[in-house]
């Protein structure tokens, strides 16, 4: 009788210890989350981007071309100058102009010598005729005689201006507003018509991209782009294709996109471009919720027990800087949490 009695309250006391165990239990699992924000995650359609390699430059660049052959005697820009469209660059002398342009002036010299002497025939022959000593045949030559000096000082005033004008060819001019970008020829060097002297911007700066022939068809113009963090200033990031090219050369296809405030400081720098070649369905979460400890980005998901696990993830950037793609580490479905101590 008295083993029943202790077995009985042996298990009193292990169903009264169970049942406080299931209470604790249910507490736990009914414990509210700490206050913050929670994310239930959802696939949908993003942007799939492509890395790839941009170069600052301008819609157009204009080259300063030598007009004459001769000696650039002054070049008064250097790389990284701005200038204005018209403005004297440098200038070339070519000795032998100088030498043509001394024979017109003494043609034209003695094309009015002869002009003078032909009118000075005409009226001596006028007054003759008009005594009726000369024939009118008489007359008539002298006429045209001075006709013909006449039209000599004129072809040969022609000529000297002609002459004049190509010693004024010698100047270099801007043919475009815009920055200096080569001006390598030093002065003193004999340069040929048609050599250039100075290459100078001509129009906006853009982002010229070189992709491969295989995305020829996936590129698209207004597609959005993202530079790569830190290779330009801040607020310069985004932009969009402006112009695809028609042609594909070496297997590449040339892209021109713009993005605000890009400046023509650094024309030809590199910098890394992603761009977009179409969509993928995707986990896409406000970058805050992912955390970077110790080299591995990590979320906090919440449970079915609704408690807090840390869940190790893969993630990839998007178009858009404020928000980050999940490759793996979690599935759709599953809820994030970000406590507010966090944020």
């Amino acid at each position: 009788m008295r083993a029943m009695t202790k077995w009985v309250l042996l298990a009193g006391v292990s169903l009264a210890l169970a049942s406080c165990g299931d209470r604790q239990a249910a507490d736990q699992a009914s414990a509210p989350l700490p206050a913050g924000e929670s994310l239930k995650l959802a696939a949908s359609d993003i942007a799939d981007m492509k890395t790839v390699g941009g170069e600052i430059t301008t819609r157009d660049s204009a080259e300063a071309l030598a007009r004459i052959p001769g000696t650039l005697v002054s070049l008064s820009v250097r790389e990284g100058d701005m200038v204005e469209k018209g403005q004297r660059i440098g200038m070339i002398v070519d000795a032998r102009l100088g030498y043509e342009t001394s024979a017109h002036r003494a043609e034209v010299a003695a094309a009015q010598a002869e002009a003078g002497r032909a009118r000075g025939d005409l009226i001596r022959i006028r007054d003759l005729y008009d005594n009726k000593v000369y024939a009118k045949a008489r007359l008539d030559q002298a006429v045209a005689m001075s006709r013909a000096a006449d039209a000599q000082v004129a072809a040969a005033r022609a000529q000297q201006g002609a002459s004049a004008s190509i010693v004024g060819q010698g100047a270099v001019l801007a043919p475009a507003s815009g920055r200096v970008l080569r001006a390598d020829v030093p002065a003193g060097s004999v340069v040929a018509a048609g050599m250039s002297v100075a290459t100078i911007t001509a129009g906006p700066p853009l982002l010229r991209l070189e992709l491969p022939e295989s995305l020829a068809g996936q590129v698209r113009s207004g597609a959005p782009i993202l530079v790569a963090e830190g290779d330009l200033p801040d607020g310069s990031r985004r932009g969009q294709v402006t112009q695809v090219y028609p042609a594909v050369a070496g297997g590449r296809l040339r892209v021109d996109a713009t993005v605000p405030g890009l400046s023509t400081q650094f024309v030809g720098r590199r910098v890394g471009v992603s761009i977009e070649v179409g969509q993928h369905r995707a986990l896409v979460v406000p970058r805050r919720f992912v955390s970077t400890r110790y080299g591995i980005d990590q979320v906090d998901v919440v449970t079915t027990d609704r408690r807090l696990s840390v869940v190790p993830v893969q993630v990839a950037p998007t178009a858009d800087p404020d928000r980050i793609e999940i490759l793996s580490g979690v599935a759709a479905g599953d809820t994030l949490f970000l406590a507010r101590a966090r944020r």
